[in-house]
């Protein structure tokens, strides 16, 4: 009788359940992709063209190159910047407009890029101008309001945000540390605690009240685990320790766990919150209504 081989690296078969994680929360499509990449690989073609010009076209064509990298620059941070502000339920408007300036560079790049000596400039600014429109309907326009923050006291929403902001730092160091590993398992458990945390900021983002009590999640744990992440990659890059890595990956499942059951906390407060008004109110109208009944009461009279 044949007999399945299996391993740790075969297949798992179709009636068998493979062990699998819990799900990563579902996210919007990042804003960063092809489109934004291809904005740094298409002004390569000038420096390609522009040493078989005469001076003036070799220096109009390098300016372009250049202009066009800085509206690529711009463009992708000021994605980055929308991203963040879409992700967040209480977010302040990016202060620089970089995509809007990103989209005028470009059009003054390709502009610059068509222009040659001595021709007429209406041609190359006509296609500037439509650059510039073109790069700023594929983009879009930077976030132009505040969100969330109507009703709200400023000076909590200010910590918040400072805290937040500081502890996305600490997450995005702590996944570009592990990278090196190269360990797809690990780096799904990364993602996985990333989503436990984030929906932690998203909480603390819609009640600023419990800053306090998730100050030492956000800031002595994170930086910890990314110290421990920094520390783990520089030993199992040399040495891939089985030991090493079984031990960072039960820290993440401990911090993810951790930090779960501190989100159902705080979700769990502004419950509280409300049955001790409810309470409150209840015992004010337990003792008013012996006054009222003894107001009506025609034998008092």
């Amino acid at each position: 009788m044949s007999q399945r081989f299996g391993g740790k690296y075969s297949p798992q078969p179709q009636n068998s359940p493979a062990k699998v994680g819990r799900p990563l929360q579902s996210a919007r499509p990042s804003r960063l992709g092809a489109r934004v990449n291809m904005l740094f690989v298409l002004p390569f073609a000038l420096p390609l063209v522009a040493f078989s010009q005469n001076p003036t076209g070799l220096a109009a064509d390098l300016t372009a190159f250049g202009i066009l990298m800085l509206s690529a620059w711009l463009t992708r941070e000021g994605e980055k910047a929308h991203e963040a502000w879409d992700s967040r339920a209480i977010a302040r408007r990016p202060a620089f407009p970089r995509k809007i300036f990103g989209s005028l560079l470009s059009g003054i790049g390709i502009g610059l890029a068509a222009w040659a000596p001595g021709a007429e400039a209406i041609g190359p600014g006509l296609l500037g101008v439509l650059g510039a429109a073109l790069h700023f309907i594929s983009f879009g326009a930077d976030p132009m309001r505040d969100k969330g923050m109507e009703g709200v006291d400023a000076f909590q929403t200010e910590r918040v945000a400072n805290a937040v902001a500081e502890a996305e730092k600490h997450l995005s160091a702590l996944r570009e540390s592990a990278r090196p590993v190269a360990d797809r398992a690990l780096m799904d458990q990364i993602d996985r605690f990333s989503a436990t945390a984030r929906t932690m900021f998203r909480t603390l983002e819609n009640d600023p009240r419990d800053l306090t009590s998730a100050r030492r999640y956000l800031s002595v744990y994170l930086e910890g685990a990314k110290e421990a992440t920094a520390r783990f990659a520089q030993i199992y890059a040399t040495t891939r320790d089985p030991k090493a890595r079984s031990d960072y990956a039960d820290l993440l499942s401990d911090l993810d766990t951790r930090f779960s059951q501190r989100t159902e906390v705080l979700l769990s407060n502004d419950r509280t919150r409300m049955d001790v008004e409810i309470e409150v109110l209840r015992e004010r109208l337990a003792l008013d209504a012996p006054r009222t009944v003894a107001q009506t009461d025609p034998e008092h009279s």
